[in-house]
């Protein structure tokens, strides 16, 4: 038997179809330095030449067995390479497109998270301000602003008149003032270092 080197293009793929390893070797040898160039011509990167290179070499000993290349294996190599190049410009395209994007959207977008966060501290801080309230003004405090009634009708509720109920939280809101404007600037000046 003659020595693979010497064999055609066409009887090496025969025997590549048969799953003739030392076949597909040598027409990985007789190939790569062509398509790699042919590669590199395209993309001008040393690295991503030889990993479409090897690329399309894992595919066509891949598929060995259901390979219909005809009589033109060089051209089949070539179109390959060629195509597998195209698939890597368009793969790093959208990569890019995607990176620019999420880069767009985090310079935009305000952070959210952190907005909830100490808006939820303040509301903690806020509640806990408004329970240490004395009871009867917290409680008018609470009618007023969480179920959102009239003074009359939080007067009639009391029982008590409509002038001591606006006294009631008249003077809520200035002990919540007092306490949490020192605590809402000490809050903003820890929180936003």
């Amino acid at each position: 038997m003659a020595t693979l080197d010497a064999l055609s293009d066409q009887e090496l793929l025969d025997l590549l179809r048969s799953g003739d390893r030392l076949a597909y070797e040598e027409i990985y040898h007789r190939y790569k330095f062509v398509l790699h160039n042919h590669a590199w011509n395209k993309i001008r990167n040393k690295e991503e030449a030889q990993d479409a290179l090897q690329e399309v070499f894992a595919k066509l000993w891949a598929q060995r067995g259901t390979l219909n290349i005809g009589t033109n294996l060089s051209g089949y190599l070539y179109s390959s390479v060629r195509n597998q190049v195209l698939n890597q410009i368009a793969r790093k395209d959208v990569q890019g497109r995607y990176i620019a994007s999420i880069l767009a959207f985090a310079e935009t977008q305000p952070v959210v998270t952190d907005h909830r966060v100490r808006e939820n501290q303040l509301r903690e801080l806020i509640d806990q301000e408004i329970a240490a309230l004395p009871p009867r003004m917290r409680e008018v405090f609470e009618m007023s602003r969480k179920d959102h009634l009239t003074y009359r009708e939080i007067a009639a509720r009391l029982g008590t008149s409509e002038e001591t109920v606006k006294k009631q939280v008249s003077g809520a809101l200035k002990v919540l003032r007092v306490k949490l404007g020192i605590f809402v600037y000490l809050f903003y000046l820890f929180h936003t270092l």
